[in-house]
């Protein structure tokens, strides 16, 4: 186990005209799952490269555990890499290829075989043993990797976007095992995702990096909760916030017939963002109070989305259709207006212009 310091970390690929990885100043605890989540391109594949060894450093230092390991090969820096691929030897079984990373380590072969029984254990294959990996699902497959990774008892785990080939009920059922041997060994993990969902639910905090600029850093629910950006808070959320952007008369913003009072603390010019949750819309039956808008609603089983078209042109969404969560039994015909009001204590205001959070 260890800490890793991003101290000022830059990357740029040859020809690139901006760094794909820009003055990355990062802390990562001792044992902690750390989720770096952004868009294709942002960056986050790279830092772990680069945290792994197989990516040069521009500018700055990578730190592990106090000890600079910049200018170190990948073989010197006790860190272990699961990647997208599974690259498991087909003439091998399920004990081989998870033994195989300790064959030149050292370790005997008594040792070897309690590592290799202690790792199936722990993800659930210590009946696949004796299989070749052309008799196991993807899943299976993928926590054969990483028990391949496991065995070495690494300072640092490095995660790759492992489970994006997976199927979405291998995925949830790959990434809880992925979750709770992380917890059991204790061992620092650094996990790349572009799945937010994923991020949400693995990590102990999340980085979510745009254009290889570090945007925020923190528990699930404190990025859910307290977004600093538009970047943030449209990324973190499924479906997305509403990001409506509003003009601002005599202290209010507008949006069609409502008038949402900006606190005192807010400074805003002659236009807002304002950003409302799809949980934070309310129903109303008075379309002079609401935000009107012509609906047709998803139905999934548990909860009920209504996706809207805005009916005024004064206003406008940065992420299309206004999206609210209704009751289940909630029921309104195609192209039906809707009236909407968002609950006053649960509105973010952006500024327009620089996308940060007005406080």
């Amino acid at each position: 186990m260890a800490t890793v310091h991003f101290d000022r970390v830059t990357h740029r690929y040859s020809g690139a005209p901006a760094p794909a990885v820009d003055d990355l100043e990062l802390e990562i605890d001792d044992g902690e799952f750390l989720v770096l989540v952004g868009p294709s391109g942002c960056g986050k594949s790279t830092s772990l490269r680069m945290l792994a060894g197989l990516v040069p450093v521009e500018s700055g230092r990578i730190l592990i555990d106090g000890r600079d390991v910049t200018g170190l090969p990948p073989q010197a820096r006790d860190v272990a890499m699961v990647f997208q691929s599974y690259a498991l030897y087909p003439n091998m079984t399920v004990a081989q290829n998870i033994g195989f990373a300790l064959r030149d380590t050292g370790v005997d072969q008594a040792e070897a075989a309690v590592r290799v029984k202690e790792a199936a254990e722990l993800l659930a294959l210590e009946n696949l043993l004796d299989r070749k990996p052309a008799k196991l699902s993807g899943g299976q497959r993928q926590r054969v990797a990483i028990g391949r990774a496991i065995v070495r008892r690494p300072q640092v785990f490095c995660m790759d976007d492992p489970l994006s080939h997976l199927d979405t009920e291998l995925r949830v059922r790959t990434r809880a095992h992925i979750a709770t041997s992380q917890k059991h060994l204790g061992t620092t993990t650094v996990y790349v995702t572009h799945d937010q969902v994923e991020a949400m639910t693995m990590g102990d905090r999340i980085a979510v990096l745009r254009e290889g600029r570090l945007q925020q850093i923190a528990a699930p629910r404190e990025l859910y909760g307290d977004p600093d950006n538009t970047f943030v808070a449209g990324f973190i959320g499924s479906p997305r916030m509403n990001l409506l952007d509003a003009p601002v008369r005599d202290g209010a913003a507008v949006l069609d017939n409502l008038r949402i009072p900006l606190p005192r603390s807010v400074q805003a010019g002659g236009r807002v963002v304002l950003g409302i949750r799809p949980e934070s819309w309310e129903v109303t039956a008075d379309p002079a109070t609401g935000l009107t808008v012509t609906a047709q609603i998803q139905e999934l089983g548990a909860e009920s989305f209504v996706y809207g078209h805005a009916t005024s042109e004064d206003w406008r969404s940065r992420t299309g259709n206004v999206v609210a969560r209704v009751d289940r039994r909630f029921r309104i015909a195609l192209g039906d207006p809707l009236h909407l009001h968002p609950k006053p204590d649960e509105i973010f205001f952006f500024d327009p212009e620089t996308e940060s959070r007005l406080r």
